[in-house]
């Protein structure tokens, strides 16, 4: 074709066998997030022959670079992940999470402690326990439970407790101390079942006494002469 030749018709670019207009793709779909390559396969399909040992029928498969460097890095990436998976089985994680799921909730949970039955081996809960214990400091008048802890008292059912508490000085402390001790004690026995042998109690803090109820029509009087 003459440079100068104002008739002349553009020549036809040759077709690329691997573009999406060649028959074997024409009717290809990409899928979900899949990519095309700058040949005009899908990364999918260069897989996908590579998978199945067909770039050997395949001329485009076999001089695109595009197709041999994508299928050599997706082969190097599955070569990882299968070592990764050998190192580490699915199943294994799940056990270890499954496991540590478990001693997450021992420890918010807190230790085991026993209950004072001479058939069954009882336990329970520190945290459970220790919220009975405050309940029953608290029913007692100028009191205000901290901290509980629990801890088994020898090699028997016997536990032992230890609270901090805040009190009021409305009355002596002695007093209030002793009366939140055998608060506990009962509590511990009757709502719980637990042998209570020592109760080591602690004052933190001081309460403001608390007012006592105005009776009934003693509200401010008004002077008024008649």
């Amino acid at each position: 074709m003459a440079l100068d030749d104002p008739n002349a018709q553009p020549s036809e670019p040759p077709r690329n066998p691997g573009r999406p207009d060649d028959p074997a793709f024409r009717d290809a779909v990409p899928l979900a997030g899949d990519q095309v390559l700058p040949c005009g396969r899908l990364l999918s399909q260069a897989w996908e022959q590579a998978q199945d040992g067909m770039p050997a029928a395949d001329a485009h498969a076999t001089s695109c670079p595009h197709c041999r460097e994508a299928v050599e890095g997706l082969a190097r990436l599955n070569v990882a992940t299968r070592a990764l998976r050998a190192k580490d089985p699915p199943g294994l994680r799940a056990l270890a999470d499954r496991v540590m799921s478990i001693v997450r909730a021992e420890v918010r949970l807190g230790r085991l402690l026993p209950l004072a039955d001479t058939v069954l081996d009882l336990r329970i809960a520190e945290s459970a326990a220790a919220k009975v214990m405050r309940q029953a400091a608290d029913t007692v008048p100028g009191t205000r439970a901290a901290t509980c802890r629990l801890a088994p008292a020898g090699e028997g059912t016997g536990v032992q407790v230890t609270m901090t508490l805040a009190a009021a000085l409305d009355r002596p402390l002695p007093e209030t101390v002793t009366q939140v001790r055998r608060s506990i004690i009962h509590a511990a026995g009757q709502a719980l079942g637990m042998a209570v042998t020592t109760v080591d109690i602690t004052v933190a803090d001081v309460l403001e006494p608390f007012a006592p109820p105005a009776p009934a029509g003693s509200g401010p009087t008004t002077g008024g002469g008649a």
